[in-house]
């Protein structure tokens, strides 16, 4: 079964080399520009690891017949299952109308012609989504007309802890796209 948001379609990978800058055949599909880093998919596999364990015991319990403790089990197995699918699908997902930041409560998306520019600065980041902060790059996104943007990507999150040249592909990968189908202001 394809899982098609684990793959990043056209990845500009170190050793090859292409001539087209977005190699899509659809551009009005939703893609994610990189590939989810190896934290996000480890914690995800946690996630999936206890769920089946959750799974065992619902079914223990309903073999002991209490099923309305089955039924409590069940639904936070699902629960689980589902806070792992939704950590892999978090991240910057583009297409031909715009980009799409989706968090893990909630999907921001901004249209291209909002996009003023994107810029790559130095500031403290939240290191894999906690609290605790550390000097990183942060992928931003200026508005037209100057309203706030959310950050996009840093450098330490999840999909992009300990591996910077993929951060660097990933936010020229962004650009590329932003220049594909901005609006040029008049």
């Amino acid at each position: 079964m394809p899982l098609p948001f684990l793959t990043a379609d056209g990845v500009f990978d170190a050793d090859e080399e292409s001539d087209d800058v977005l190699p899509h055949a659809d551009h009005d599909r939703w893609r994610r520009p990189y590939r989810p880093g190896p934290w996000r998919v480890a914690i995800a596999a946690l996630l999936l690891l206890l769920s089946a364990f959750m799974l065992l015991a619902t079914m223990i319990v309903a073999f002991a017949g209490t099923w309305g403790g089955a039924s409590v089990c069940l639904a936070a197995a699902l629960c689980v299952v589902g806070s792992a699918l939704q950590t892999l699908r978090t991240g910057v997902w583009v297409n031909r109308t715009g980009l799409r930041r989706i968090g893990f409560f909630g999907t921001r998306t901004i249209a291209w012609s909002e996009v003023a520019e994107f810029r790559t600065v130095q500031q403290p980041v939240r290191w894999l989504g906690l609290p605790r902060t550390v000097q990183g790059q942060a992928l931003m996104v200026d508005a037209r007309g100057g309203a706030e943007l959310p950050v996009l990507l840093t450098d330490h999150n999840a999909d992009f802890l300990s591996r910077s040249e993929a951060f660097d592909r990933a936010a020229d990968t962004l650009g590329a796209w932003a220049d594909e189908y901005r609006p040029v202001p008049a």
